[in-house]
């Protein structure tokens, strides 16, 4: 079955997005309470925590066998 198309597969990217922007939310709001005093713009700020949120909460997906 194409995978475009399997609802597990679609279950699970909805999922693993849901997951992505609950943390990137989380994140955004206590940077705010904590009142950035950062130099850089906000949407700089709030590219930066998207970012970082994907690093915590994206499945990643090797292709090959890990190098000892």
């Amino acid at each position: 079955m194409n995978s475009l198309t399997d609802p597990q597969e679609l279950v699970s990217r909805f999922n693993e997005d849901e997951a992505v922007w609950r943390r990137y939310q989380q994140r955004r709001d206590l940077r705010r309470l904590r009142g950035s005093s950062s130099p850089c713009p906000e949407e700089i700020l709030d590219r930066l925590d998207w970012l970082e949120a994907e690093r915590e909460c994206r499945v990643r997906r090797y292709v090959g066998r890990p190098i000892p």
